[in-house]
C-alpha cells in the first residue's frame, strides 16, 4: 500500500513469496523503485515473462519451482493509487486472467478506500467522545463558576448601592465646596480689585509727591535754601515709606493668592555677605551698635535659590533687629545646617544640604506669650496705643510666606524680654519646588549663576512671564549655567562654561531658549575655538554680557522674558556692551532689521550644521581680526579727509575712494567692515551703486551708512532705508552722529578711543542731547501727575502735549502726527490706556510710534496686558524717573 507520511512516497507490496520463505508482505518501496515502484507512477499494470532461473523462486511445503510470468497491477480508487499488488505464476497469464485481475484490483481499491474510511471514522468517533467527555467536564466547571458569579453580583449590587449613597453624600459635599470655592473665589477676585485700584488710588498721588518733591530736593534753579530742600528730602523720604508699606501690603496678598514666581539662579555668599554690609553697616554706624557678619568658611562658594526673595528676608530679620536694639549688637551668621527645622517640613528633611540664616541681637526680647502672634499679618509684640516702636507688623508675615516659596523656613530659635532674639532662615541650599497650599506648583524660573541679581545686589530685570515647573522626581540640584526651562518639564541640566573662563578666552554668549539647539550651539562652539556662557533669558543675557564681556554673542529673538530685538537694542545703546558683535538666529526672517540694529549677521531657522558653522568662523575671524576695515565713498577730498581724520584710529583702517566706480572696485577687491556712501557720485547716483551693492550676495550684509547734503524725497528717504542701516544728513551735529554710528558697526570699544572721541560719545549719548526738541504726549487723567511728569519731561527740554482722556489723546495724535513717543497711563475714565493703545496702533501712521504705558497698578499680568494692547515697554508708578528718561532714550535714539 502507498505510505503517504513519507517523502518520497513508498509503496507497500500487497502479497508475494521470495525463494527463501521470507513474507514480502508490507515491504516498503518508494515510488519509481523497481517494477513495483514503476507500477505505480504509471498506474498501468506490468507482466514480466521468461523470467531468469535466478530472479524468483516459489516455494510450498513439498519443494519449489520458477515462476514462469510475473504480473504487477496497481490497486486505483478514484484516481489515486492506494497501493500495488504483485503477482508470480507458473503458468502464463491469459487474457481472462488479466481481465479478471483487472476487475479485482478495482474491487480491493474499493475495499481498501473503505477500510481507510472506517479507520478515520474510529479515529474521528474517538475524538469526538473525548470531547464530550471534556465539555462536560466544563460545563460542570462553568455551572459552578455561574452560581459564584451570581453570588458575587448579590455582593456587587449591594455594594453598589452603598456606592450610590456615599456619591449622593459626596456630590452633596462637593457642590457645598463649589458654592463655597466660588464664594472664595469672588471674594479673592473682590480682594485683588480692591488691591489693584487702591494701589492705583495710593500711588497716583504718590507719584506726583515722589516726583515734584525729588525736583525740590535737587533744586535745579538754585532757589531754595537749605532748610527747605532739607523739607524736600523728608516729604520724599515719607513718601518711599508709604510706597513701602503699599509694596509689603501687595507683596502679602500676592503671595498668599499664590501668583508670586520663582527666579532660580546662583547665589553667591560672599554677595549676600557684601549686600547686607552695604545696607546696614551705616545703620548700625548710626546707632552705635556693633554690626557681625559671619561667614562659616565651610561653606561652598554659593546656592541656588531667588536670590531678590532671600535678600527680602534677610533684609526684613536685620531691619527688625536693628529696629529693637538700643545698645549692644546685631549679628548674621551664615552657616550649613544639619538640625533646626520642623521635623514635619516636606522639603528640610530630604534636602541634601540645607544653609541657615541666623539674625541675633540683644534687643528688647518677645515675650513667651506673643511668639505665635509677631508671625501674623499686622500683628506686634509690642501693639497697642501706647506702642513705642512703629510698623505695621507685616514684615515677618511676609518673611514667613517668602520662606515657604524658597522650599524653606523661618523660626525663632530664641528669645526672652530684655536678652534679645535670634530668627533663623532654613533654606535647602538646592531649590526643590514643593505643592505650594493651593496645591498648586510654584511658578519657577531658573536663571543662569549670576544673572539673578547684579554686583551691586539689586535684582536683575523681571521677566515678563514664568512658566510653571512640574514637581521633580527626586531632590536634585539645579545646575549653574543651565536657564532653559519648558512648560512640561525641566530640561536635563547641562553646566556651560563660566567658571573655566581664562585671560584671552575666546567666549560667545548663547542666548536660545530651545534647550536642544542651545546645547548644539554650545558643542559646536567649542569645535570652532570658542568657550560658551548659555541663557535662555534675554535679561540674565544683558547682565552676562556686562559682567563677563563675551568676544562674541548669538541671540534668538523669541525669548520667553524679554523680546531679541530689544536685548539687542539694549546691548548696543550699552557702552559697555556696545562693541560685542552680536549674531542673530531666528525663526523670524527679519536680516535686514538685524543689520540697522547693529547687528554683525543674521541667520534663519532652521539652519544646518554648515550654516552655523560658518557663523561661528565668521565670528572668530572677526574676533581675532583686530584691525577692522572702513570704506568711505565721498567725491569731495576736504569731507574724504574729514571722516577719516573723524573715524580714523588704530583699531579701524579706512580706505577713500571718490566714485562710483572705485567703490565696486574697492569692495570686489578686499573686505571690508562697514561702508559711508555720499549719494551725489560723479559717475552714478548712490542708489543706484546701493542697488547695484544688494544684487550682490556676499555684500548683502555689508552695513551701510549713507552720509549726504542731499535733500532726500519721501521716496528716497523709503528706498534708502531698505537698503542702507542708517541716513546722516550733514548738518552741524552730523559728524557726531557719524562717528557713533560707524564706532556701532564696527563694533568698536569706546574705551579704546581717544579720550576725546569718547568725550564725543558720552555727550552725544547723555539725555540731555537725545530727548531735547522731542515732542511726547503724556495721557493722564490725574492732574497732579500730568503737572508732574510735566516738569520733569521740561527739565530735559522736551515739549509735551498733556490729554486727560483717550480720546483727547486720538484727537492730539491726529493734529500732531509729527509727536515722538506716547506717554500712556492705563486708569482712564470712559476709554482705558488698554483700548487707547489698540485704537493708536489701529492708525497706520503710528503703528511703529513708541508708547510706554505707566500704570499705578501693580498686580500681577498688568505688563502682560499692556504688550499685548500694542505698548512698547511699561513701567510701573510710582515712575522712577531716570527709568522713565533710560527707556525714552532708548526707544527715541534710533
Amino acid at each position: 500500500m502507498l505510505d503517504a507520511d513519507q517523502d518520497p512516497p513508498r509503496l507497500t507490496l500487497l502479497a508475494g513469496y521470495a525463494s527463501d520463505g521470507r513474507d514480502t508482505e508490507n515491504k516498503q518501496i518508494r515510488l519509481g523503485q523497481g517494477i513495483v515502484g514503476q507500477c505505480a507512477i504509471e498506474k498501468e499494470k506490468i507482466l514480466l515473462e521468461n523470467l531468469p532461473p535466478d530472479y524468483i523462486r516459489i516455494a510450498s511445503g513439498l519443494g519449489e519451482a520458477t515462476p514462469l510470468n510475473i504480473i504487477v497491477l496497481p490497486i486505483v480508487f478514484e484516481g489515486e493509487v492506494k497501493a500495488v499488488m504483485e503477482l508470480a505464476s507458473f503458468d502464463r497469464f491469459t487474457t481472462t486472467h488479466l481481465a479478471f485481475l483487472e476487475q479485482l484490483t478495482e474491487s480491493i481499491g474499493i475495499v481498501l478506500n473503505t477500510i481507510e474510511a472506517n479507520s478515520r471514522t474510529e479515529e474521528l468517533l474517538e475524538q469526538s467522545q473525548g470531547l464530550a467527555r471534556e465539555l462536560q467536564s466544563q460545563q460542570e466547571e462553568l455551572q459552578q463558576t455561574n452560581e459564584e458569579l451570581e453570588e458575587k453580583a448579590r455582593l456587587l449590587a449591594d455594594q453598589n448601592q452603598e456606592v450610590e449613597r456615599k456619591n449622593k453624600e459626596v456630590e452633596q459635599a462637593r457642590r457645598a465646596l463649589e458654592e463655597k470655592a466660588e464664594q472664595l473665589a469672588l471674594t479673592s477676585k473682590y480682594k485683588s480689585e480692591f488691591l489693584a485700584n487702591m494701589s492705583h488710588e495710593l500711588r497716583t498721588p504718590l507719584n506726583s509727591l515722589l516726583i515734584l518733591a525729588n525736583q525740590l530736593a535737587e533744586n535745579p534753579d538754585g532757589n531754595l535754601s537749605p532748610r527747605q530742600i532739607e523739607f524736600a528730602r523728608t516729604i520724599h523720604s515719607s513718601g518711599h515709606d508709604l510706597l513701602t508699606l503699599i509694596n509689603d501690603i501687595l507683596d502679602l496678598s500676592k503671595i498668599e493668592s499664590g501668583t508670586v514666581s520663582v527666579e532660580v539662579g546662583e547665589v553667591g555668599f560672599q554677595d549676600i555677605s557684601e549686600y547686607v554690609e552695604r545696607n546696614f553697616r551705616h545703620v548700625a554706624e548710626s546707632r552705635n551698635l556693633g554690626f557681625t557678619i559671619e561667614v562659616d568658611p565651610s561653606l561652598p562658594r554659593g546656592m541656588q535659590t531667588d536670590a531678590k526673595r532671600l535678600q527680602q528676608v534677610i533684609k526684613n530679620l536685620l531691619a527688625n533687629a536693628f529696629k529693637f536694639t538700643e545698645q549692644g549688637s546685631v549679628t548674621l551668621r551664615i552657616f550649613p545646617a544639619l538640625t533646626g527645622w520642623s521635623p514635619e517640613h516636606p522639603t528640610l528633611g530630604r534636602a541634601r544640604s540645607v544653609i541657615g540664616f541666623a539674625v541675633s541681637d540683644t534687643g528688647i526680647g518677645i515675650a513667651a506669650d506673643k511668639q505665635q502672634i509677631i508671625f501674623e499679618a499686622f500683628q506686634q509684640a509690642m501693639g497697642g496705643t501706647a506702642r513705642k516702636y512703629g510698623g505695621t507688623g507685616l514684615g515677618l508675615a511676609i518673611s514667613r510666606e517668602i520662606s515657604r516659596l524658597l522650599s524653606g523656613e523661618l523660626k525663632l530659635q530664641k528669645s526672652a524680654p530684655g536678652q534679645g532674639s535670634t530668627f533663623v532662615l532654613y533654606v535647602p541650599q538646592n531649590f526643590v519646588p514643593v505643592k505650594s497650599r493651593r496645591d498648586e506648583a510654584p511658578k519657577v524660573t531658573v536663571l543662569p549663576s549670576g544673572g539673578s541679581a547684579s554686583a551691586s545686589g539689586a535684582p536683575a530685570p523681571a521677566p515678563v512671564s514664568t512658566r510653571p515647573a512640574p514637581a521633580p522626581v527626586s531632590a536634585r540640584p539645579v545646575v549653574p549655567g543651565h536657564s532653559l526651562v519648558d512648560e512640561s518639564t525641566v530640561y536635563d541640566e547641562f553646566i556651560d562654561d563660566r567658571d573655566r573662563l581664562a585671560p584671552g578666552d575666546r567666549v560667545v554668549l548663547v542666548v536660545e531658549d530651545d534647550f536642544a539647539f542651545a546645547r548644539y550651539l554650545y558643542e559646536l562652539s567649542h569645535e570652532k575655538g570658542f568657550k560658551a556662557l548659555v541663557t535662555s533669558r534675554g535679561a540674565a543675557s544683558l547682565a552676562l554680557a556686562r559682567e563677563l564681556k563675551p568676544s562674541a554673542i548669538t541671540l534668538d529673538i523669541s525669548l520667553p522674558d524679554v523680546d531679541g530685538w530689544r536685548v539687542l537694542d539694549r546691548l548696543k545703546d550699552d557702552p559697555a556692551t556696545r562693541h560685542i558683535p552680536v549674531f542673530m538666529i531666528s525663526v523670524a526672517d527679519e536680516p535686514e532689521r538685524a543689520l540697522q540694529q547693529g547687528a554683525l549677521g543674521f541667520q534663519s531657522k532652521p539652519a544646518d550644521k554648515e550654516a552655523l558653522g560658518k557663523i561661528f568662523d565668521q565670528l572668530r575671524e572677526f574676533v581675532d581680526r583686530r584691525l577692522k576695515k572702513l570704506l568711505v565713498v565721498e567725491d569731495d577730498e576736504v569731507q574724504l579727509h574729514s571722516i577719516i581724520e573723524l573715524v580714523g584710529n588704530g583699531d579701524v583702517s579706512t580706505v577713500g575712494v571718490s566714485s562710483g566706480r572705485e567703490a565696486l572696485e574697492a569692495l570686489a577687491r578686499e573686505h571690508f567692515d562697514c561702508m559711508v556712501l555720499d549719494l551725489l557720485l560723479p559717475d552714478l547716483p548712490g542708489l543706484e551703486l546701493l542697488e547695484q551693492l544688494k544684487k550682490q550676495p556676499q555684500l548683502r550684509s555689508l552695513p551701510i551708512i549713507v552720509y549726504t547734503g542731499k535733500d532726500l524725497s519721501k521716496k528716497e528717504e523709503t528706498a534708502l532705508k531698505k537698503m542702507a542701516q542708517t541716513i546722516i544728513l550733514k548738518d552741524v551735529r552730523s559728524p557726531e552722529r557719524l562717528l557713533d554710528e560707524t564706532a556701532l558697526f564696527l563694533h568698536r570699544n569706546a574705551a579704546n578711543l581717544p579720550a576725546h572721541k569718547r568725550q564725543i560719545l558720552e555727550n552725544l549719548h547723555r539725555s540731555d542731547v537725545l530727548l531735547a526738541g522731542k515732542k511726547i504726549l503724556l495721557v493722564d487723567d490725574d492732574v497732579r501727575n500730568i503737572f508732574a511728569m510735566t516738569s520733569v519731561l521740561e527739565r530735559h527740554k522736551m515739549d509735551v502735549l498733556p490729554a486727560e482722556t483717550g480720546m483727547d489723546a486720538l484727537d492730539l495724535l491726529e493734529k500732531n502726527p509729527q509727536v515722538d513717543a506716547v506717554l500712556m497711563d492705563i486708569m482712564l475714565p470712559e476709554m482705558d490706556g488698554y483700548e487707547t493703545t489698540r485704537r493708536i496702533r489701529q492708525m497706520p501712521a503710528f503703528k511703529d510710534l513708541p508708547i510706554i504705558a505707566l500704570t499705578a497698578k501693580a498686580m500681577k499680568g498688568d505688563r502682560e496686558k499692556c504688550l499685548e494692547a500694542g505698548a512698547s515697554d511699561y513701567i510701573a508708578k510710582p515712575v522712577d524717573t531716570e527709568q522713565l528718561l533710560s527707556l525714552l532714550r532708548v526707544w527715541l535714539y534710533r
